[in-house]
């Protein structure tokens, strides 16, 4: 899906790691959850409640999830989930645009 329709759109910005990764969160109306955002080069560590979907759509990445053996390379077209109520790290090799879905 390339768009979303009907949808509202939350105006303040959510910033981490001092601006390197920027997102705004997309409301849906059956109460579902999405960010869209942008993440610079760098190495970032993210904790999360809730189980997500990490659609990578441009860029390219690693990331580290919990219980792997090792770090998998993800590139633009390609996602990866992460568990409810973990932690997960990221080393961002290129300027990456994402959309993260918030499953339940």
């Amino acid at each position: 899906m390339s768009e979303f329709s009907n949808v509202t759109v939350v105006k303040k910005a959510n910033v981490y790691f001092d601006g390197k990764v920027t997102s705004r969160s997309v409301l849906f109306a059956d109460g579902a959850k999405k960010t869209l955002g942008v993440m610079l080069p760098g190495e970032y560590e993210f904790g999360t409640a809730e189980p997500e979907l990490m659609e990578i759509m441009a860029g390219e990445l690693e990331v580290l999830l919990p219980g792997a053996s090792g770090w998998q390379a993800v590139r633009g077209g390609e996602s990866f989930e992460v568990p409810a109520n973990s932690r997960f790290s990221l080393r961002v090799k290129s300027l990456t645009d994402y959309c993260c879905s918030f499953l339940k």
